[in-house]
This record gives C-alpha cells, sequence and structure tokens, in this order.
C-alpha cells in the first residue's frame, strides 16, 4: 500500500522578503527603465518606456535579453544590423547599462510612504525581513546605503547575479530563508511588483504579494501618479491589480495589504 503525507503549517509568519524598486524604494520604478532605454538609443534602436517595463523583475541581462526579443526591437535591430542581436551584443550593452545605472541611481533612492512603518512593524513583532532584486551588487549597495539613512535595514539581502539564475527561478528567496533560517516556506511570504516577482513566489511556494500602486505595473513616479485625475489614477492601479492578479497572487495598493496563500 502507498502512502500519502502532507505536513501543515498553522505557525506564524517568520520571514517577510521584499523586492526593492518598485516595492521599497524608487516609487514607480523608474531608475532601471530609464536605463534601459538609453542602452537601446546607443544602439541607434528605439524602445519604447512600456516596452522598456516589460520584462521587468528579470535580472538585469535577462532583462536586456527580453527587449531585444520583442518583435518591434527585434526589426530594428535586424534592419540595422542585418542579423538578430547576439549575445556578444548583450553583453556589451549590459557594460554600458551598468555605469548609467549607476550614474542615475542616487536620484531613485527615496523609500516608497510605507516602507519604514511596514518594515517596523513586522520588527517589532519578531518577523525577519530580507530583500531580492535584479540590481547587480554595485546598484544594490547604492540603495542599501540609502535606504538605511531612511530607516530601513533588511536582515539580508541578495542580489540576481548573486544566484546561479535570478527571478522567476526561486533561488534568491531560498537562499534569504537559508540564511536567515527560516523554515517552512508557508511561513515566509514574498512581496514584490512585478510578474516575475510573483511567479518567484509561486515557485519558492511561499505566499506571494503584488505591490500595485507604487510599482511598475503603474509605472507613474509618485508626483507623475497625482498629477493625474482621480479617475485615471484608480483606472491604472485597477489595471495593475488584476495584471499582478493573474499572474497568481494578491496585492495591496502600496503596503499592508492582505496575505493570502498561493497554493
Amino acid at each position: 500500500m502507498d502512502f500519502y503525507f502532507k505536513r501543515s503549517y498553522c505557525g506564524p509568519v517568520k520571514l517577510v522578503i521584499f523586492d526593492w524598486a518598485g516595492t521599497m524604494i524608487d516609487y514607480g520604478s523608474c531608475a532601471p527603465a530609464g536605463a534601459f532605454i538609453e542602452g537601446y538609443r546607443r544602439q541607434g534602436i528605439a524602445v519604447t518606456m512600456a516596452q522598456a517595463r516589460a520584462p521587468m523583475g528579470l535580472g538585469k541581462w535577462e532583462h536586456i535579453q527580453a527587449i531585444g526579443q520583442m518583435e518591434p526591437v527585434a526589426a530594428q535591430w535586424q534592419e540595422k544590423y542585418g542579423r538578430s542581436p547576439t549575445n556578444s551584443d548583450i553583453d556589451k550593452m549590459y557594460q554600458d547599462f551598468v555605469p548609467v545605472l549607476l550614474d542615475i541611481l542616487p536620484n531613485f533612492t527615496q523609500l516608497i510612504p510605507g516602507a519604514v512603518e511596514t518594515f517596523n512593524y513586522l520588527k517589532k513583532r519578531g518577523i525577519k525581513v530580507a530583500g531580492t532584486t535584479g540590481y547587480f551588487a554595485e546598484a544594490m549597495a547604492i540603495c542599501q546605503a540609502a535606504a538605511a539613512k531612511q530607516g530601513y535595514t533588511p536582515d539580508f539581502t541578495i542580489c540576481a547575479t548573486q544566484v546561479s539564475a535570478g527571478r522567476p527561478l526561486p533561488w534568491m528567496i531560498y537562499r534569504a530563508m537559508n540564511e536567515l533560517d527560516v523554515y517552512p516556506p508557508a511561513a515566509v511570504v514574498k512581496v514584490g511588483d512585478t510578474k516575475p516577482d510573483i511567479q518567484a513566489g509561486l515557485n519558492a511556494g511561499v505566499w506571494t504579494v503584488g505591490v500595485a500602486q507604487a510599482g511598475n505595473e503603474v509605472g507613474l513616479s509618485e508626483s507623475e501618479l497625482h498629477a493625474l485625475p482621480l479617475e485615471e489614477q484608480t483606472r491604472r492601479v485597477a489595471k495593475a491589480k488584476v495584471t499582478l492578479a493573474h499572474e497568481g497572487s494578491p496585492f495591496c495598493g502600496q503596503h499592508g495589504g492582505q496575505f493570502a496563500r498561493n497554493y
């Protein structure tokens, strides 16, 4: 006779893992989007803001590659160079992307409203906090230093370049769980503002929450969003919620939304 065993976890949340840009800092995730556009512009290729944002959440090398695989971008590349972009082309654009991002990043490290309050709420209750990011280590160091001055100091942060593969694979989440000695996955919550964030959380088997209003799916700075008529603000946030929900996640406006199991 075969037996099937299933363990149910009824304990508390032990760890919350936040993405960085668009989730805890950089309202609208504006810094990386602009750098991707500039990187392709230097190759004579025009990329729209929507195209630059579409793969957001991936590691930056993979993000550049994904933009180049979009049909309108690939057609421009084919017309200009007579071929599809190669890995060597992606390597060169990534090398160009790094200094562009590092140059503009200090202007996009303001914490999103509610981030410090959420962090303090969790820490007061003995819940560990970690960060995962598609940024590389040099960029992350800038973000961490700026965030610390504003009161946000997660217990552990891991970059996509520090694991074998970034999102949507779950390795950054597992690395945070390992470093902070937290298990099972049912005791962990992953919070992020992009589709790969949601996919990574689902792939890791943890609770998964999407940030709609301040994230990449709306894609506007706080001042840009609030400059719109209220009806348009509501429409854009609602659309972002639907997009994230289709990836399998509940959502919250900025911080403090409900958590729900994803399995």
